[in-house]
């Protein structure tokens, strides 16, 4: 197993797209890496060139499917690590967001990207829009009218008092719980369905000052609510705001991947994608409520009995954590929550930074560490003992391996790693 990678060489990449007769898009399952498989597909249908996109969540899913011959005179793009990937153009940075690296591709191609769809993907990997080389896009986006900073709370549609409940980007006492939220928000606005800037600054303060004087709240919850307060507006894109586009890549990533994909090349996928941006917001706040942490040094864990643990672990990071890694573990015995598992009843693991460091080789020797420690047996699935899915992204980890496994083994693991 390898997490590490090169992206191709710009000149190497663009001829092998601009000669292919047909290109396969094998992108992983996060709100970064569709915001780059869709601007990847634009500039490939602007040049009149067939194309197919689709998701893998693990390494090993992404590997198996550059492992399907394709035609010759074909290419292959990989967003995200795999195996086997030498002759695909890869966009593989784990330290710098792949919807950088597609924008830099989509360029080379002669394309216009989308800066929208390109700062959403920043976002959606935890960049802060405007910063360092996103600087161009957002002044060309403003340039365009296609972005404008306003008060209030980043949500994907105009009626935050509605849908601040399921933002992932936000944890407050009253989150995952929308009738509550409704009650917390009552006073804020006189007409909840024509705000002004006023309303949005009221409900953004209110917002502010519930996610800092929580009781479980830590020190990191006052930067990490400013991130999601003072949004960029997106008047021509199909959700209201960058953060909310972010929020909805991520989910539909994980749990509506055709969706996902849908809604990052532009088709009419709105509604079926903010469904299931509802539903992993509200699983991800009931997961982290009921759930049992621990702290070690320079770790917080995070046991839950069944929800999205990518989430809940970037959630806990953001807000919770005492500590600047989180380990987010499902013992995989609820319904699964997650609609591109391959394996009903293996646990889940996920790992969150606060720090701008790739968790690529913690996450490649974790793998290594548990495939040696489940029992001789075989899962639910009949899927080989021991075998281990795993996947890296910015800032993130993903696990999934054999329930057997003791919650105290991988979290020992992580310990030594970290």
């Amino acid at each position: 197993m390898s997490t590490e990678g090169r992206s191709a060489e710009p000149a190497s990449a663009t001829s092998a797209l601009e000669s292919a007769g047909f290109v396969q898009v094998v992108a992983r399952a996060d709100g970064d890496a569709l915001a780059a498989s869709g601007l990847l597909a634009s500039a490939l249908a602007a040049a009149g060139t067939p194309f197919q996109v689709t998701v893998g969540r693990t390494v090993t899913e992404r590997s198996e499917r550059l492992r399907a011959q394709t035609d010759e005179g074909d290419a292959t793009v990989v967003v995200g690590t795999a195996d086997g990937a030498a002759d695909a153009v890869q966009l593989t940075a784990t330290d710098r967001p792949a919807s950088l690296e597609a924008v830099d591709l989509v360029r080379d191609l002669g394309a216009t990207p989308d800066p929208v769809l390109a700062l959403a993907g920043i976002v959606a990997a935890g960049g802060d829009p405007g910063a360092g080389e996103s600087e161009w896009l957002v002044e060309t986006a403003r340039e365009r009218g296609l972005l404008e900073q306003r008060p209030g709370v980043a949500v994907p549609t105009a009626a935050p008092i509605d849908d601040i409940a399921y933002s992932t980007r936000l944890r407050t006492p009253w989150s995952g719980d929308p009738d509550a939220t409704r009650e917390a928000l009552a006073d804020a606005a006189g007409d909840p369905d024509a705000l002004d800037a006023d309303d949005h600054r009221a409900i953004g303060s209110l917002v502010a000052l519930d996610a800092v004087s929580a009781e479980a709240a830590t020190d990191a919850a006052a930067a990490s609510i400013a991130q999601a307060l003072r949004p960029y507006a997106t008047p021509e894109a199909p959700f209201a705001t960058l953060g909310g586009f972010a929020d909805v890549l991520e989910a539909t990533a994980r749990t509506e991947p055709g969706t996902g994909i849908a809604v990052a090349m532009g088709h009419d996928a709105r509604d079926a994608a903010l469904e299931a941006w509802r539903e992993y917001g509200r699983r991800a706040h009931a997961a982290l409520e009921a759930a049992s942490t621990g702290r070690y040094d320079g770790l917080f864990v995070v046991g839950i009995d069944d929800g999205p643990v990518e989430a809940v672990a970037r959630i806990a990071a953001a807000y919770r954590s005492p500590e600047p890694v989180v380990l987010a573990v499902s013992d995989g015995h609820g319904p699964s929550g997650d609609r591109m598992q391959s394996a009903d009843g293996d646990a889940e693991a996920a790992i969150a930074t606060r720090e701008a460091t790739s968790l690529a080789a913690t996450v490649e020797g974790i793998a290594r560490d548990l495939e040696g420690e489940a029992p001789d047996s075989t899962t639910e699935s009949g899927a080989d003992a021991g075998g281990v899915a795993y996947d890296v992204g910015h800032r993130r980890g993903y696990l999934r391996y054999d329930p057997g496994v003791d919650d105290s083994t991988i979290i020992a693991a992580v310990r030594d790693l970290l």
